[in-house]
Parts: C-alpha cells; sequence; structure tokens
C-alpha cells in the first residue's frame, strides 16, 4: 500500500522529521510537558506533504483541477509567455492547510516549461501574477489543437516550485506533475478563441484531480 507523502517533500520530512520524532523521544524522557510542541511540528509536516490517491473525471473536453483551495479569481487577462492571446485565468489559492502537490488539468503534451524568479508577495496579492517567482507550463491537449498554460506561483512563505515536467512529456488527466512547498497559488489559462465554460466561482473549494473547473465547447 502506497504511503500517502509526496516525494517532492523527501527532503523535508527528513530535515524536519527526524528532529521532531527525535523530539519527542527526548521529550518523553526529559521534559514530559514539552511533548506536544514537536508532536504538533511533526504532525504539521506530515499533513502538508500528504499526497492521498484521487480518482479523476476523465474527458479531452475536461479541465481538471490542478490544485487544492479556494477559487480566489476568474478574470480576463493576455497571457504573453506561451499562448501569446487573451484568455480566462482561474486561479487557485492553496493555503498551507491545502494538499500541495499539483496535478496535470488536461491529457497532453508539455510543450513549454519557463521558471521566472521573482518576488514573495502573499498569493492573494493581486500583484504576484506579475511579479512572484513562478513556473509556467505549457500544454498542447490530446486529440485537438487547443493550447492551455499552468502557472504555479509562490507565495509569501512558499519558497520553492517544483515542475517535474519538461518539454516533451505526455501528461495524463489528474497525473502529478509538482507542488509548491508552504502555501502557494496555482493559475489554468484557456485561450478566449477555444469555446470554454467555466463551471466553478469566486469561493469554490476545489479539489486537485477532481473538480471540473470547466468544458471545452461547453
Amino acid at each position: 500500500m502506497r504511503i500517502p507523502l509526496t516525494k517532492y517533500g523527501i527532503r523535508e520530512l527528513i530535515l524536519f522529521g527526524v528532529p521532531c520524532v527525535a523530539g519527542v523521544g527526548l521529550s518523553l524522557v526529559f521534559l514530559p510537558w514539552i511533548v506536544p510542541l514537536p508532536l504538533f511540528v511533526l504532525a504539521f509536516i506530515l499533513n502538508f506533504f500528504r499526497d492521498p490517491d484521487r480518482d479523476t473525471p476523465r474527458g479531452d473536453d475536461l479541465i481538471i483541477a490542478p490544485a487544492d483551495g479556494t477559487v480566489s479569481h476568474i478574470v480576463q487577462v493576455f497571457e504573453d509567455n506561451y499562448l501569446h492571446c487573451h484568455a480566462t485565468k482561474i486561479s487557485i489559492f492553496m493555503s498551507v492547510l491545502n494538499v500541495h502537490v499539483n496535478r496535470a488539468p488536461v491529457h497532453g503534451r508539455v510543450e513549454y516549461v519557463k521558471h521566472t524568479k521573482g518576488k514573495f508577495l502573499d498569493a492573494r496579492d493581486d500583484e504576484c501574477f506579475r511579479s512572484n517567482e513562478s513556473n509556467l507550463m505549457g500544454l498542447s491537449l490530446r486529440g485537438n489543437d487547443t493550447k492551455i498554460a499552468v502557472k504555479q506561483i509562490a507565495g509569501r512563505i512558499a519558497r520553492r516550485i517544483v515542475c517535474a515536467c519538461t518539454i516533451g512529456d505526455i501528461v495524463k488527466q489528474g497525473q502529478r506533475f509538482g507542488m509548491i512547498k508552504f502555501g502557494s497559488r496555482v493559475e489554468v489559462f484557456v485561450p478566449d478563441s477555444v469555446p470554454f465554460k467555466v463551471m466553478v466561482s469566486v469561493g469554490d473549494k476545489v479539489t486537485a484531480g477532481k473538480t471540473i473547473l470547466g468544458k471545452i465547447g461547453g
């Protein structure tokens, strides 16, 4: 049975988890009253790097949520890195309590990956879209010429973005492709030239690999 912890957090699990376990053991022997402190930190680390299995809806016309969290924005923007056109942007804010493993919203081919260094503004700040450290992945959907983009954005606390995909990779809908560590934001861009029915609203809670954000041609 798979242990529901992400491989993307092995370093942090060892770096912080081992001292916490040791702290619990030592506290039990010498200072029993502080046992709750290392236990709390250990529980937080394990909770943050959890990676539960998900049953993903399948469909070449479906855009699935790439992240757990709350829909914070649904707006029109100009995406000038990969799509080079006006697009519908759906932003998902991830708190430190959410699962932070990111999943592919579609079945397609990775055509573009760009990591941009930047600031670490609060992920709820509108300015973070332009200024924060980020990683943009461009995907060409299976079965048609539609292209979409997925952007991972670091937040005030998040300092490391993981994207395990490279150009030429084929990703399946719901497949794990990376994570952002300790609070962040993930965005999906769908070109205005593509008929697209948004199926979520601002404020909705969504689940990576499960929630349908919208339908192409809908």
